[in-house]
């Protein structure tokens, strides 16, 4: 039976890319971003594999429906890949700006949690695979980023959810990559890491035998 994935942030850079090299794969993909307009596009390139879910990530009911909708459709949920997230325009502590900390925070930290806590119930059911997406400034200190701090917390509760998964045969993976060429940056970054490399190493993770999980995905650009 065909696998289905479902996918936060999925409208644009590496949640779009993931959504059509897991397609490519031979995945059903559930797509959950705000921006309607632009999933619909996608999920009409990638066609009946495809179901476009405009959800608000930090909302738990629209989570909640969103999955159950999924499951309706394409009959489980086999993964979960968490990668909405944003960062903040005013950088530092000093000068930071404590209301886009309360949004970014909202996004990075309590949807992921309420991801997996909503798609907990159906991946038991399939012995699934949460995977998140984390960051470079999740493993290294940068001055005052408060982005980075959220990250922190993404590799932390990541490698925790992996053993509570662990014991009921699921698996967790995170993935951290540097400077990814997407609509995060004002300008393009085309000699980084692109969104298509990102969804290569989420494919990857999602196809390992069930002997073998793998924890974590660094990527750095080649430059």
């Amino acid at each position: 039976m065909t696998k289905t994935l479902l996918i936060t942030g999925a409208s644009t850079g590496i949640g779009a890319a993931t959504a059509r090299a897991a397609a490519e794969a031979g995945w059903n993909v559930a797509l959950l971003a705000r921006s309607e307009d632009k999933l619909e596009s996608l999920a009409g390139d990638i066609g009946d594999a495809a179901l476009a879910l405009p959800c608000d990530v930090t909302d738990k009911d629209q989570l909640r429906d969103a999955i159950g909708t999924t499951v309706e459709k394409f009959g489980a949920l086999d993964a979960v890949y968490a990668n909405a997230g944003r960062g903040v325009d005013s950088p530092g502590v000093e000068k930071g700006d404590p209301d886009e900390w309360h949004d970014m925070i909202h996004l990075n930290i309590l949807a992921v949690l309420y991801t997996a806590h909503a798609a907990l119930p159906e991946l038991r059911k399939t012995k699934g695979h949460f995977v998140v997406t984390g960051s470079k400034a999740g493993r290294d200190h940068l001055k005052g980023s408060i982005y980075g701090a959220t990250k922190w917390f993404v590799q932390g509760f990541a490698g925790n959810l992996a053993e509570e998964m662990r014991e009921w045969g699921g698996r967790c993976t995170v993935i951290t990559p540097g400077m990814v060429d997407t609509p995060f940056f004002d300008e393009a970054k085309p000699d980084k890491i692109q969104p298509e490399d990102v969804a290569s190493a989420v494919v990857f993770a999602l196809l390992q035998p069930d002997t073998a999980a793998v924890r974590e995905i660094h990527i750095m650009p080649n430059d």
